[in-house]
């Protein structure tokens, strides 16, 4: 797995950031733990996973990209909305993965 330069989390989250993500790579239980991918198809822009799904031994073993990670599905359908308002203001479009892909390729 592989975390966004400028990760998305609520922002009560910050001081947790480093636990919640060692739990996701020791593919430890966290429930309400949802994330924010950039899919591995350049036809969709996000897709949300429950992080309990990589728990499932029959869950393909692929490289994810996190962008962002919520407490719940509706917190991150919120975090997706974020995510658009920042790259409609920043860019007069709507193409999120573009966008995301530039900034992590900034020094």
């Amino acid at each position: 797995m592989r975390y966004y330069r400028y990760l998305y989390l609520p922002e009560r989250w910050e001081k947790k950031k480093k636990k919640i993500i060692d739990r996701l790579e020791k593919k430890k239980f966290q429930i309400p733990v949802y994330l924010i991918l950039l899919p591995e198809n350049d036809k969709n822009q996000l897709e949300i996973l429950n992080s309990a799904l990589l728990l499932q031994p029959s869950y393909p073993d692929r490289d994810l990209f996190v962008v962002g990670i919520a407490k719940g599905y509706e917190e991150a359908l919120e975090l997706v909305e974020e995510i658009a308002k920042e790259v409609y203001n920043e860019t007069e479009g709507a193409d999120i993965r573009s966008y995301i892909l530039r900034k992590e390729q900034e020094e």
